[in-house]
């Protein structure tokens, strides 16, 4: 797996990392690799687009479900759809090839929007 540079405490510290609630999730219209998720971000409602599909294949199991977030990156539109964030998710791999996709979220609930560092 290829390593990424160095980067200074004041880069990470750039990035602002938060907790999201699912509250809706389903198919990509457009895309066959993407779901499409609505968020709560501690009262603030976000779309995001993720490309975890495969392995996902039941969007409403994620209903409910916490997940940790990039909330700070600029919207981009993805397929005709606006994605304001990106989920963390670690990736398993066999060699090159990745086998699972695993969501990164708190060991416990924790309130909508609360900040990870």
């Amino acid at each position: 797996m290829e390593e990424k540079p160095q980067i200074t405490f004041d880069d990470f510290a750039r990035l602002e990392l938060r907790v999201a609630t699912v509250l809706e999730a389903e198919a990509h219209p457009q895309a066959d690799r993407l779901l499409k998720l609505q968020i709560d971000l501690g009262g603030e409602k976000r779309q995001i687009c993720a490309g975890i599909r495969t392995y996902y294949q039941d969007p409403q199991s994620l209903v409910g479900r916490q997940i940790v977030v990039v909330a700070n990156l600029v919207p981009r539109t993805i397929r005709g759809e606006i994605s304001n964030g990106m989920l963390l998710a670690a990736s398993v791999m066999d060699g090159e090839q990745v086998n699972d996709v695993v969501l990164l979220a708190p060991d416990k609930p924790v309130p909508a929007g609360s900040r990870v560092g």
